[in-house]
């Protein structure tokens, strides 16, 4: 990051004062050999092109729009931002054929495996494709917690999260089965962890057997009959966010 900014720290001072052009941001943002010019970012940028905003080291770079605007401006190129994006997201040259740029929600900051996704850590921003999974709507992912460590500026996509975990290895748990009138309860200790409608290894505590159950809430898990209903429960709540 500090090279980044010392890149465009540069570009702001060395820049010339050239007449205003008006420009449009590419549909396709791809930077071949790790050094981001305004040309790569820019439709007729002209001569303005060479001039170089960043350079990329890993697969994709995030740039700050308004800084990329601030750049552009003191090349004499006017870019409007009429959609307020906030972030531009430079990606690798592909091997194959160029894919459209499609706006996607991406992560505003690095989340830790297990954190909640909170409505301020998506936003929407230019990518060179999106993921087959990727969330179509910020409420598919706000409230789910990250399965692995999430990278700042990466397309959000459901996969990378999890619901909520309700039941955390040693926890005490009330394990229930029902079945033609009949209701019986047991307290255990789980084993594992497991969000609603997941399964988890549960252990009595007096015979120390391990069984299966699934997770119905906080501290709570089925086994039996309960368990399609848990689990058809979990499906619907997932597929109405």
């Amino acid at each position: 990051m500090r090279c980044l900014a010392l890149t465009l720290s540069f570009a702001l001072l060395a820049a010339p004062a050239w007449a205003g052009q008006a420009v449009t941001l590419k549909t396709q943002i791809f930077d071949p050999d790790g050094v981001v010019t305004l040309g790569e970012i820019f439709d007729n940028a002209q001569a303005a092109g060479r001039v170089v905003v960043a350079s990329r080291e890993g697969q994709t770079v995030v740039l700050d729009a308004a800084l990329v605007q601030s750049i552009a401006h003191r090349n004499g190129l006017d870019w409007d931002n009429s959609e307020g994006l906030r972030r531009i997201i430079v990606g690798a040259q592909p091997a194959a054929a160029q894919r459209a740029n499609v706006d996607v929600l991406t992560y505003t900051r690095n989340l830790s495996a297990g954190e909640m996704v909170q409505p301020q850590d998506l936003i929407w921003a230019k990518v060179a494709a999106a993921p087959n999974d990727s969330a179509s709507d910020a409420n598919q992912l706000i409230g789910m917690m990250a399965k692995r460590p999430l990278r700042m500026g990466s397309a959000a996509a459901r996969h990378d999260v999890s619901a909520q975990v309700v039941i955390r290895p040693g926890d005490l748990v009330n394990v229930t089965f029902q079945a033609d009138g009949i209701s019986l309860t047991l307290q255990a200790k789980s084993v594992g962890a497991a969000a609603v409608g997941e399964p988890v290894d549960i252990q009595n505590t007096s015979s120390k057997k391990i069984i299966q159950a699934v997770a119905s809430g906080p501290g709570q898990a089925v086994v039996g009959p309960l368990v399609d209903q848990v689990r058809a429960a979990s499906r619907t709540q997932l597929a109405l966010r």
